[in-house]
């Protein structure tokens, strides 16, 4: 006690000081990955220094970016194993704590990925926040970085504008209402300053909307550089950014949710608005379609494979042309934006099937291939007919064990005279663009006959020419996930191209901007319209003549909640194992419906199909509402700050 007698007033409000700030600005933790330049907040000289030429500011500019979460990995990204699309065994290299979110493990005391502070696998976004604000302040100083063009310090202000409205955005969709950080507090100020308060989800949309604004004026309609640029931003990501915000603004979650009627802060503000505003979709649709035309403007449309490249089937073209839509590593041009920081190597050693037929090779050449799709994600994907399979009056699905053999006009899908569960045949393109199962073709660049006929497949079942360890427990692979020039060499080589990981693709914003109009104004032309695209592209008739025809409820694509679940479920499958509807199944507000059940799979240890084809439950998923809806505030961050509460529930 007479030690602390000892320190000074002014030295303990100071040490308090620098704590709180860097608790609030988290620039207490590292990152796990290195940044270009690593900047102390207080250290103002390395700050002014890096400021004095353009090749340094250029580099402070990088670190900016260096915040952007690598959500092409499963260890970095909670929506691949933390929602109902794909799973893998609980003691897996490939899953770190992700596979703990969908078992309803998450807690306050040391949160997964926790986007406030920057721990378990993730960065602290206020961090780069702050990063991004002091790069805006020094570079909007004219007396600062002389040996740069006008054109050009806009266009990195406004880069670092899309990144701080990014940010917010990341924390938002996480924790609802946030703190807004429109300029960073200098460190001598006083603490109260320091103790943000959480602000309403309308007022933090609002905020993150302005930068976005403000970006996309300075921002270029391409990237001209694409020997050193690739993966910058553009003004069509910024436009499409801003959609989503808005269409998240919009969503049940955050639009009249009677859940948050009590969610208030200590001033007693309301921090979720309860009552319901159809402009809000108003709003969303319009920002869709701006974005949509900045896209097209710029010449941006849906992936088309090529196939002049080589001779194969209309069947196989079409999933190719999916499958590339994802994978393809930069000319595609369907992506918005591209995360080239997402090492999407690791993600297709751990998705990837034995699909050249050598027993075992993945284990051999350093593959984890143990990630698969759950059956309920197969259960998504429509029939043939394109609709879903419990809605076809012609094709049944009712019995997963019945079995049925590969015939010659099903051969570029299923593996000819190859028994399979029937539930494996009469499905539309985008299920075997996306999947790979027992029986299934699955075409690669270096298929032996250059072509889709008698090429690569997936016999699973032990004992079969793709088993081995290890195997996805479900028996289905991501097969979208694995861009069509990975092989299998010689002497436990590999062949591999990573690609970018698609933040932003087109077709994500044409099923926005669908789902936005149908709820603002109902069923329409542009509804149908934006929908039919994508369903063209993948080879089925569009929406009103596959209900019409083949569905038992023909007339459900004419009411506004028939429409809805329609485009939910188009969403689903175009999207499928893309990250989107982990957080989709949020802003509906239907996961604590979507994420209560089992995840299931085959029973892969048997060679048998009888016995392979046995539906098996490997866990049950436990989603507790409304508290998982949003994530925890640390408990130790609210113990510092009086003025933040906890999100409900925790």
């Amino acid at each position: 006690m007479k030690k602390i007698n000892q320190i000074s007033k002014k030295a303990l409000i100071h040490k308090m000081r620098i704590y709180l700030y860097f608790l609030f600005i988290a620039s207490l933790f590292t990152s796990c990955k290195k940044s270009f330049l690593d900047v102390a907040p207080d250290n103002l000289a390395r700050i002014e220094n890096a400021f004095t030429l353009r090749a340094e500011a250029e580099k402070y500019l990088f670190t900016c970016y260096s915040y952007i979460p690598d959500d092409g990995n499963t260890v970095s990204n909670p929506a691949f194993l933390g929602g109902d699309e794909m799973c893998t065994p609980i003691v897996s290299r490939s899953n770190s704590f992700a596979a703990n979110i969908p078992r309803g493990n998450q807690n306050v005391v040391n949160p997964y990925y926790n986007y406030w502070d920057g721990t378990n696998e993730s960065q602290s976004m206020f961090r780069g926040i702050r990063d991004c604000n002091v790069f805006i302040q020094n570079m909007k100083d004219m007396t600062k970085v002389p040996d740069i063009s006008l054109d050009e310090r806009n266009r990195w202000i406004a880069e670092g504008q899309f990144l701080k409205a990014y940010y917010h955005f990341i924390l938002m969709r996480a924790y609802g209402p946030i703190p807004t950080v429109d300029v960073s507090p200098n460190i001598d100020e006083p603490i109260e300053n320091m103790k943000l308060s959480r602000m309403p989800v309308d007022s933090v949309t609002n905020f993150i909307v302005k930068y976005l604004d403000m970006a996309a004026v300075n921002l270029p309609d391409n990237i001209q550089n694409t020997a050193n640029e690739l993966g910058r931003l553009t003004r069509p990501a910024a436009l499409a950014m801003k959609a989503r915000v808005l269409v998240l603004a919009a969503s049940p979650l955050f639009n009249g949710n009677p859940d948050y009627t009590s969610f208030k802060d200590k001033k007693g503000v309301q921090l979720i608005n309860t009552t319901y505003d159809a402009k809000k979709w108003e709003r969303a649709a319009l920002a869709c379609k701006t974005a949509i035309t900045s896209c097209e403007n710029a010449g941006l449309k849906l992936f088309e494979f090529p196939a002049s490249l080589f001779k194969i089937s209309d069947s196989t073209k079409r999933q190719m042309s999916l499958r590339n839509a994802v994978t393809q590593k930069w000319q595609n041009s369907e992506l918005i934006w591209g995360n080239s920081r997402s090492n999407t190597n690791n993600l297709q050693l751990i998705t990837v099937g034995h699909f050249d037929g050598r027993n075992g090779r993945g284990g051999n050449a350093g593959a984890i291939a143990d990630v698969g799709a759950t059956m309920k994600m197969a259960d998504q994907f429509y029939t043939a007919n394109g609709v879903p399979i419990s809605e076809d009056k012609i094709l049944t699905f009712g019995d997963k064990t019945e079995r049925r053999v590969g015939v010659q006009a099903e051969r570029f899908n299923n593996i000819l005279g190859y028994t399979s569960s029937r539930y494996n045949f009469d499905r539309e393109g985008r299920f075997y663009a996306s999947l790979s199962f027992d029986g299934g073709v699955w075409y690669q660049e270096s298929s032996p006959s250059r072509t889709d006929e008698n090429t690569y497949n997936i016999q699973s079942r032990l004992g079969g020419t793709s088993s081995g360890t290890p195997l996805p427990i479900t028996g289905y692979f991501c097969k979208k996930l694995v861009n069509w020039k990975f092989s299998w060499g010689d002497n436990n080589s590999i062949g591999i191209e990573r690609y970018p990981w698609p933040t932003f693709r087109l077709a994500d914003l044409y099923l926005l901007y669908a789902e936005a109009l149908n709820e603002f104004s109902g069923p329409g032309d542009d509804v149908y319209e934006y929908l039919n695209r994508i369903r063209i592209r993948s080879g089925l008739k569009t929406v009103q003549e596959a209900w019409t025809t083949y569905s038992n409820n023909p007339g459900k694509y004419q009411s506004k909640d028939g429409l809805r679940s329609i485009i939910r479920q188009e969403r689903t499958i175009e999207l499928a194992m893309e990250g989107s509807r982990f957080w989709d199944l949020r802003r509906w507000k239907t996961a604590s419906l979507e994420l209560n059940g089992n995840v299931q799979g085959w029973d892969i240890q048997q060679s048998n199909p009888i016995l392979y084809y046995r539906q098996l439950t490997f866990f049950s998923q436990r989603f507790v509402g409304p508290r998982d809806y949003l994530w925890p505030i640390t408990e130790n961050t609210l113990l510092v700050n009086e003025n933040l509460v906890q999100n409900p529930g925790w």
